[in-house]
């Protein structure tokens, strides 16, 4: 980012270009006139997102609650001198994934999620945070909110509602309601789509777990419905009521969709957000089926029909519960983690991993082996009985495809009905739109095969 004067960059360095040392990153000044650089804070890692305030006196940053990355993003602001600054967003208590100074230079637009929304708060420096009014819109989120603001205050962003694909919004101010601008999305719009609802329930441990529950369309209360579950990935991510097309297409094949979010999700503040460390599996898991019971008590699931699926983190979830719990018909693991010590030694972020353990263990040092693998949805493999459908990239640098076939004989081998397609592409998700279209397709043939019976041969 340049100062307003032009004078110096902000930039974010890391100490190699190897992935897995990411977390080795801090915000650098660079003078444009001299070419020499100076680091902005004391701090050694995790910073980056640095931004000038619009008269240059202040810069904002990134940078997790006490440096811990298992906890929550903040914004801190300190002088273009430089130092650590303050932290201005402990008290919002949400993972911000945006900072937009305001062009005053006294306050800043912040975002990320928050239940199953996803939101916005004006904050003051020094102030308290207020949560923008923006009705059954929530802005598009990616672990970025694309959101600009003009020079008279007004905020432009892509967003969506419950009933409406991503469209483009203007607040002629932070207290304005929002108004759309485009309608590339009629066409979908006018169609009858399902309701979608959120969901709260009682979890274990002390927490109020929320999720997405998508209906599908014309439901008839009183009627059970058959259930399928769509765990999002991450784990620092929400299901949030904005449109979703898979969502609602597997509903319009007449099932309940069921989002949950579970411990480790990025939406109800920095104790539940950090609750996943050193329990990927067990603890979610747990909110999961709670969920699931809440859900039951509804009176509107056929409980005899349930299938689990998920992407990234929703595989790893989906083949954490398929080992645990025994109410699936089905179930679909795409690009699924299911082998952590795999994930240190051949993912993109590969040692970055460590973080999720206890002492930050390495899998070859000390005792924390036995913790990768307790952990690890493979080691349950033999009380897995479920059907199970297996999509991957071939060359998925995220989650390496050696899980996905380390999965399919396994089960395989123990007799279980699987089906494993492997993508020939790069990437975490077969992007193009003949792929995507297949994933889908396939997704929802499995479900259909085993919930409601054979529908397709393909």
């Amino acid at each position: 980012a340049w100062s307003p004067d032009g004078k110096s960059i902000l930039f974010t360095q890391q100490a190699t270009p190897h992935f897995g040392d990411a977390d080795q990153s801090v915000v650098m000044v660079l003078d444009v006139a001299t070419g020499e650089s100076r680091k902005l804070t004391a701090h050694k890692a995790f910073e980056g997102y640095a931004t000038y305030s619009p008269d240059g006196s202040r810069i904002s940053y990134w940078y997790p609650r006490d440096g811990d990355p298992n906890n929550v993003n903040e914004i801190h602001v300190t002088t273009a001198a430089g130092g650590d600054g303050a932290d201005q967003t402990r008290a919002v208590d949400r993972n911000l994934v945006r900072a937009v100074w305001m062009p005053d230079g006294k306050s800043l637009l912040v975002g990320g999620h928050d239940g199953t929304r996803t939101a916005l708060w004006l904050l003051p420096l020094g102030g308290v945070a207020k949560r923008l009014d923006l009705g059954e819109v929530s802005p598009s989120w990616g672990f970025w909110i694309d959101v600009s603001v003009g020079r008279d205050g007004a905020i432009a962003f892509a967003g969506s509602t419950p009933d409406r694909p991503t469209e483009l919004y203007y607040l002629a101010s932070a207290t304005a309601p929002p108004r759309r601008l485009t309608d590339l999305n009629a066409e979908v719009a006018s169609r009858q789509l399902g309701t979608m609802e959120r969901l709260e329930w009682p979890g274990p441990d002390g927490f109020r777990d929320d999720g997405v529950v998508t209906y599908p369309p014309g439901f008839v209360k009183g009627k059970r419905y058959p259930l399928v579950l769509i765990i999002h990935g991450g784990p620092t991510a929400a299901s949030v009521r904005g449109f979703n097309l898979f969502s609602q297409l597997v509903a319009a094949h007449d099932y309940i969709v069921f989002s949950p979010n579970y411990r480790g999700s990025d939406n109800l503040g920095n104790a539940y957000q950090r609750a996943i460390f050193n329990d990927a599996g067990d603890g979610p898991g747990r909110d999961v089926m709670a969920g699931i019971a809440a859900l039951v008590r509804l009176g509107v699931v056929d409980t005899t029909r349930i299938g689990v699926s998920g992407w990234s983190y929703g595989g790893y979830m989906t083949t954490w519960l398929i080992g645990h719990y025994h109410v699936w018909k089905a179930a679909v693991a795409g690009a699924a983690v299911t082998n952590l010590v795999d994930q240190y030694n051949m993912a993109d972020f590969n040692v970055l991993e460590r973080y999720g353990f206890s002492g930050f263990g390495s899998p070859w040092t000390g005792k924390s082996l036995q913790a990768y693998r307790d952990q690890s949805p493979i080691s349950y493999v033999a009380e897995m009985k479920t059907p199970t459908l297996i999509l991957s990239d071939v060359r998925d640098a995220r989650v390496t495809v050696t899980q996905s076939y380390e999965l399919y004989h396994a089960l395989r081998d123990n007799g279980v009905p699987v089906k494993f397609v492997a993508y020939p592409v790069d990437g975490h998700f077969p992007g193009d739109p003949v792929r995507t279209t297949d994933v889908y397709r396939r997704w929802l043939d499995w479900l259909d095969q085993y919930l409601k019976g054979p529908v397709s041969t393909r």
